[in-house]
């Protein structure tokens, strides 16, 4: 098969090119330089050029604005690396940026992709922690039909990823909270259940900040006129909002459980700390009856009832057990004790 580009030699891209590759529109794929692209896009052969960059360098960006003519503040946008989820059309190109999430060391991390869309190509700059792409390239390169259908179903399959890897982080979250319902139901109070579930709301909290603006670009996306997009893609990409509306949802459940559970533990601790507070209460109270009694016989007074009789110290004795007896059972009646 001939894709009408000449070959070249490829050179050697920097690190931080993760895949530079022509794919033509019969099936082949051909690896090229960065130097190389803008000759093969002058070319009049059918296809397209995927350029996969991960944290690229200001000359890097630089060289990668040279060859595809991409818009300077686009380009400006992706050396910050730190933009909303956006959709922005820039004359002939779309300039696309999503949020990314993975779980490193037991914590979510969160990282951005930026791409850039034209109609023969597509570039995808990574920032931050997130998953390469290169699975997602392997699919497609053994469907070429699926290639066909241009840098535009390219796009789609790289969202459709990152949309997939938020999945598992909510599922995480729901086993987490799962476990944690014993423990907030526990009969002893656990400072670090409290500590967990504000920390689980804190990481939703900023999962939800990546994932509800998702569900606004992708309806652009599916609504921009431009023709970059192929029109059956557009199914794709409805798709792949439904699913960002399905985590969404899902976040936003987990949210309003864990702050349930919040509540519910402060409700609980209160109510224990309480009881605790009643108990003492009815204690002291008992002790308070024998000591006031006592307190009274313990005066240096030459007159005082009962003292000279035989049997006051005992009676005595008995009226303070009485009141004692008393004074508990209305206590036990009450539940106090």
């Amino acid at each position: 098969m001939t894709t009408g580009i000449t070959p070249a030699p490829v050179q050697a891209n920097p690190a931080c090119v993760i895949n530079c590759t022509w794919y033509g529109a019969d099936g082949t794929q051909r690896p090229l330089d960065l130097d190389s692209i803008s000759d093969v896009l002058a070319g009049d052969a059918k296809g397209f050029v995927w350029v996969g960059l991960y944290e690229p360098s200001d000359a890097i960006l630089d060289k990668v604005q040279e060859e595809f003519d991409l818009h300077p503040l686009a380009i400006e946008d992706t050396r910050k690396a730190h933009q909303r989820p956006k959709i922005e059309t820039y004359g002939n190109s779309l300039f696309v940026v999503v949020h990314t999430a993975q779980v490193v060391d037991e914590r979510i991390r969160y990282g951005e992709t930026h791409a850039f869309l034209g109609p023969r190509f597509l570039v995808t700059v990574r920032h931050g922690a997130s998953l390469s792409y290169a699975p997602v390239r392997a699919r497609l390169e053994q469907e070429p039909e699926l290639l066909a259908m241009g840098p535009s179903f390219c796009l789609y399959s790289v969202l459709d990823a990152v949309v997939d890897h938020y999945l598992p982080i909510t599922d995480s979250f729901r086993d987490t909270l799962d476990l944690l319902e014993k423990d907030i139901f526990a009969d002893s109070y656990k400072r670090r259940t409290v500590i967990r579930l504000y920390e689980l709301k804190r990481e939703l909290n900023k999962m939800r900040l990546a994932v509800a603006p998702l569900q606004d670009a992708l309806a652009q996306l599916q609504r921009n006129q431009a023709q970059l997009i192929n029109e059956e893609v557009r199914l794709y990409l409805r798709d792949v909002q439904d699913h960002a509306a399905r985590v969404n949802d899902a976040i936003d459940t987990l949210r309003e459980m864990l702050g349930t559970a919040l509540s519910v533990n402060l409700s609980l601790v209160t109510l224990a700390q309480g009881e605790t507070v009643k108990q003492l209460g009815a204690w002291a109270a008992l002790l308070a009856a024998p000591t006031l009694v006592t307190s009274w016989y313990g005066m240096n007074f030459a007159h005082m009832p009962e003292l000279a009789g035989r049997f006051a110290y005992p009676l005595l004795m008995v009226g303070v057990g009485v009141i004692c007896v008393v004074l508990y059972r209305l206590f036990k009646r009450s539940g106090w004790l």
